[in-house]
């Protein structure tokens, strides 16, 4: 799962063997005038990776100690890419609010330039019209309330059908790797929204997606050494996207058949795209890999993360029994008549979004914000060259004491009780953004949240959960490498039966 992070530090041990340590240089005040933010010093060639490699951290971890040391707006080098890291509310709110314009694009990797092929998708495409018309696409069609609602009896199926499983499990004893569970219910529920069925070649699709975590990390050589085909080559990126784009190929082809065959069938995603493209009278007109590439990114964001958020929920709620049995307590006084959970009356689970809510802020789906600096501009005082990689540290912000007093290390659902601390996930709140800020915010939140909501409160409803060995040991929370941080061990989890599961 580490390969591309384990990569580098081999680079990074073979080039410091190779190299005498230059002596120790500071940004500060230079002679063109610019005043650049601090931050540690640098080696030839690797700049500042050895302080994030050899902290034996992942890099979100070490970017925050880093900070603690050279401040909330801190610049390294990152092989050859120069990155501006922000640590603080002030300065995230500067580049994802005040400056938004200029901090509007993601910067394009080499990895990402081929899986988005040049950034056709929503998520890479540079800030600019084309953009805009991808961004009103996804806001007015993809991921209206309206569109989300209509996939409310595929994710109760798919729900129910991962409680089915559960249940044969707890009635013969038998743990459950709740990664396999969770990944295998939010896939196919992604997969009928998205191309209206259960996707054919399941298990080879989240092997690439899994493969496409760590390439997308921005950490691994190709990104940090732009420059080296060498590197480019071994990355991988290449044999990736022509996997997944195959799978998609067959996909749509398929999709355009049935609409040239007419009929009635239920509106997925892929058939809302082929539509508006078909149709034409865009400004820019949407091509075929435009359309995969927007797929895979629904695809990346509605499983990858929904799935890690609900491992962690349940993670979190295993080490702290008091949340657990309050949570738990919530959903089956709320659905006790009713003998199984309806997505149309979570909002009466007030405690269940306080629980999601803390998750996300002590696991944001994206630890590391990516930004691209379109001009030179300052941030916190500091001056920041166009070109330069700006990184926001969702994941320190989330943990920093001096916007979570309360123990911030702590899982305390009970903390988003309070009023003044109701931090929501619009991106008003700079010291909590799961979903991201700005014009770049991810346009399919409620998408994201609804795929959550339901399969936590599900299990939690009918099944009590217990580690599978004798004793009351934590579970260890450590994190793996990727663009998200997923839990590093197996959730291995005993389910115990409390509420009949329908039709069972």
């Amino acid at each position: 799962m580490e390969d591309a992070y384990i990569t580098a530090c081999l680079v990074v041990a073979l080039v410091s063997l190779l190299i005498v340590i230059a002596g120790r240089r500071r940004w500060g005040a230079r002679g063109d005038g610019l005043r650049m933010a601090p931050g540690p010093w640098q080696l030839p060639v690797i700049g500042s990776l050895h302080h994030l490699l050899l902290a034996g951290q992942l890099p979100h971890r070490a970017m925050s100690d880093l900070a603690r040391r050279h401040g909330p707006a801190m610049m390294l080098q990152l092989g050859q890419v120069p990155t501006l890291v922000v640590s603080s509310r002030e300065g995230a709110r500067e580049v994802l609010k005040n400056h938004d314009t200029m901090f509007a694009t993601r910067p394009l990797s080499t990895t990402m330039r081929v899986l988005s092929y040049g950034g056709q998708d929503i998520v890479f495409a540079p800030y600019g019209e084309y953009w805009r018309q991808l961004r009103k696409i996804a806001v007015s069609e993809l991921f209206t309330a309206r569109r989300v609602l209509s996939f409310r009896a595929i994710r109760e199926e798919e729900v129910a059908t991962a409680l089915r499983a559960v249940g044969e499990a707890a009635a013969a004893a038998r743990p459950v790797e709740m990664r396999a569970v969770l990944s295998t219910l939010v896939t196919d529920s992604t997969a009928r929204a998205v191309i209206g069925d259960r996707c054919k070649e399941r298990d080879a699709f989240l092997r690439e997606l899994d493969r496409i975590v760590q390439l997308a990390s921005g950490f691994n050589l190709a990104d940090m050494w732009p420059s080296s085909r060498l590197a480019a080559w071994l990355s991988g990126a290449e044999e990736c996207r022509h996997t997944l784009y195959t799978m998609l190929d067959g996909i749509v082809e398929e999709h355009l058949q049935r609409m040239d065959g007419g009929g009635d069938h239920a509106e997925d995603l892929l058939d809302v795209l082929l539509k508006i493209q078909k149709e034409g009278g865009l400004k820019f007109p949407i091509h075929m890999d435009a359309v995969k590439a927007i797929i895979l990114d629904v695809f990346s964001a509605g499983s990858e993360t929904t799935t890690t958020t609900i491992e962690w929920a349940i993670s979190e709620l295993i080490n702290n029994p008091m949340a657990m049995q309050k949570a738990t307590t919530e959903v089956r006084q709320a659905f006790q008549a009713s003998g199984t959970v309806a997505e149309h009356a979570l909002s009466e689970l007030p405690y269940l979004r306080f629980v999601i809510r803390e998750t996300l802020r002590l696991h944001p789906p994206l630890p590391l914000l990516f930004r691209e600096c379109q001009e030179p501009c300052q941030v916190q005082g500091y001056d920041v060259q166009q070109g330069t990689q700006v990184l926001v540290n969702a994941w320190a912000l989330g943990r920093d004491e001096r916007y979570w007093p309360d123990a911030p290390e702590e899982f305390r659902p009970e903390r988003f009780e309070e009023e003044a601390a109701k931090a929501d996930f619009g991106g008003g709140d700079f010291a909590f953004l799961p979903f991201g800020a700005g014009r770049r915010m991810c346009p399919g939140m409620a998408f994201g949240l609804a795929g959550v909501e339901l399969p936590l409160a599900s299990m939690l409803f009918h099944f009590d959960w217990k580690p599978p060995g004798p004793g009351s040991a934590e579970l260890d929370m450590t994190e793996t490498f990727g663009l998200t941080a997923r839990r590093t061990d197996q959730l291995l989890l005993r389910p115990v039966l409390r509420v009949p599961i329908p039709g069972v």
